[in-house]
């Protein structure tokens, strides 16, 4: 019994440590200054910054940002209705079933929401150049 508890708190320590470690790296990626990235070349040669009306990487921040929203009310919706349905369920089958679409929501709304902030950052680090002009954080 006291392995099942110990396995439960280093799962729980190894979510929060990579929890932690994200967010510390996102918050230290935003500190950065812009004057310290070299932009000087790059934008000459790809076809997504020389767009003067910058509607490519609008498209695509749009597109981000709206599949990021529905996704998020999609969550809302599937956990409440899930809370619903736990509500007058009776068996401890359909329970625990329900509680696992719900983690599955979860896990899902986690991906949508940072997919594009580790894009952005992993890009602009790799010097991808599609991440010179396009920022994909949703919020």
């Amino acid at each position: 019994m006291a392995s099942a508890l110990e396995r439960r708190r280093l799962r729980l320590a190894a979510r929060t440590a990579v929890l932690v470690l994200l967010l510390v790296g996102l918050i230290a990626s935003a500190a950065v200054p812009a004057a310290a990235q070299d932009n000087s070349g790059s934008s000459a040669t790809n076809p997504i910054c020389q767009d003067s009306s910058n509607t490519l990487p609008d498209m695509i921040e749009g597109f981000v940002q709206i599949t990021t929203a529905l996704g998020l009310m999609g969550l809302l919706v599937v956990w409440q209705a899930d809370s619903l349905m736990e509500m007058f369920t009776l068996s401890r089958e359909q329970k625990a079933n329900i509680k696992q679409h719900k983690r599955g929501a979860m896990r899902s709304a986690v991906v949508l929401v940072v997919l594009g902030p580790v894009f952005t950052v992993a890009g602009s680090t790799m010097g991808l150049p599609i991440a010179q002009c396009v920022d994909l954080i949703p919020f």
